[in-house]
């Protein structure tokens, strides 16, 4: 049975130095590895840059303390992103206060959907969300987000929010050239991500990606005599205080229950691979309640949905973390990190923020679990196939929407057509 305060249990472990110790490194290079993902994350997302690094601090420590998992980071999630801009661009020009104030609104309501479904106890029924489902949603964002770059990728001023199909057509039409500075800050970002992942044992590669493609991109512009386009200013480093409107709260019902389906599975599905790592226990409904007020609370902190971190959990388990202390020292240290860099994110090109996404949007693609479900499951193919294209081709709650409603058949149909 977990206790209430679900971080009771670690408190015996903070008082050996080496789990300390260990925690606070891990922390340190988690908050090293959020500033460039953070900032990219909230690009994706239609948000201004800040907004991303507010989304890896409360909710961060609020998941920490109150989730089952010991180890999993809470934060901003590139498929979350995308959802977020997905869900929003239609209600709200993309960066306007009103876009900006339906995002925190849609915060607060996916925060109160997963503490009500954690007291519910129906954490056992998130498994019920067919792989598939998942598989072929997180194909087709990878496409989106690509999508979402193509503009900054070549220099060519395109419209927020196209769809593949007009991405595509606006690019063969337009009478602008492509420009070759942000082509090869974008290739150099990647580049460098690649060679990293294979030699970098020390540095988080994202973030050497991050340094070594902001340098070439400046070399280059002194060559091309060109002016790169960087990020906005980052304000002060902590998070400024913030309210869900009520009054769009009914026009938010639909998407709030996607993005809570979206939410909840990839966070219990990276909580669970944590657990089972680690060889611990793990609860699903104490950590639908952690996620729940994660985004409950940091909706009043800036905060735009926050989910499961697959890479930083990922990177937080291989830095050695021992508890969520790990975690909670992360986003302190973020703060921390924050008040020196902030003065530097002017200097940060958006083609390199472009090139992480891309880089992003190809570890989404999983080549051999997509082999696995088209040979070895094939009840599930066809909603593989109808959430993929779904989501590349109309909105994103009907994607998920369709591909369950198929997932769902297929397993009725499948008895009666064997019987025939």
């Amino acid at each position: 049975m977990t206790p209430a305060l679900p971080f009771t249990r670690w408190l015996p472990q903070w008082r050996q130095k080496d789990v300390v110790r260990a925690d606070l490194l891990a922390g340190l290079t988690g908050a090293i590895v959020v500033l460039p993902q953070g900032v990219a994350f909230a690009t994706l997302a239609g948000m201004p840059p800040a907004y991303g690094l507010y989304a890896a601090m409360v909710p961060c420590i609020v998941a920490a303390l109150f989730g089952s998992s010991r180890l999993m980071v809470t934060g901003p999630a590139n498929a979350i992103s995308l959802t977020t801009m997905a869900l929003i661009a239609p209600l709200a020009a993309v960066g306007s206060d009103q876009y900006v104030a339906m995002v925190l609104t849609l915060t607060f309501m996916v925060g109160a959907f997963q503490l009500m479904l954690g007291i519910a106890r129906v954490g056992k029924w998130v498994d019920l969300v067919p792989h598939s489902v998942i598989a072929g949603f997180t194909a087709g964002a990878a496409v989106l987000i690509v999508n979402s770059q193509v503009g900054t990728l070549l220099g060519l001023d395109l419209p927020r929010g196209l769809s593949v199909a007009q991405t595509l057509q606006a690019v063969f039409r337009t009478e602008d050239s492509v420009q070759p500075l942000p082509v090869i800050a974008a290739l150099a970002t990647i580049l460098i991500n690649v060679a990293a992942l294979r030699r970098s044992r020390w540095v988080p590669p994202i973030l050497l990606a991050v340094i070594g493609g902001t340098a070439i991109t400046w070399l280059a512009a002194g060559v091309l005599g060109a002016q790169p386009a960087t990020v906005q200013a980052l304000p002060g480093a902590l998070p400024p205080l913030s309210a869900p409107d009520l009054g769009l709260l009914s026009a938010l019902v639909l998407p709030a229950l996607v993005m809570t389906l979206l939410a909840v599975t990839e966070a219990m599905a990276i909580a669970k691979a944590v657990a089972r790592r680690a060889n611990e226990p793990f609860d699903g409904n104490q950590e639908l309640v952690g996620q729940g007020l994660a985004n409950l609370v940091g909706a009043f902190f800036s905060s735009y949905p926050a989910s499961g971190s697959f890479n930083r959990s990922g990177v937080n388990v291989a830095a050695g973390a021992r508890t969520p202390l790990a975690a909670v020292s992360a986003a302190v240290l973020l703060v921390v990190i924050l008040v020196f860099v902030a003065p530097w994110a002017r200097w940060l090109p958006l083609a390199v923020i472009a090139g992480l996404l891309v880089v992003v949007a190809w570890g989404l693609v999983n080549p051999r679990e997509l082999r696995h479900l088209w040979r070895d499951e094939p009840l599930d193919r066809l909603a593989l196939v109808v959430t993929f294209v779904g989501t590349v081709t109309v909105s994103l709650e009907w994607a998920i929407l369709l591909g369950l409603a198929t997932a769902w058949a297929s397993r009725k149909l499948a008895p009666r057509l064997r019987r025939r």
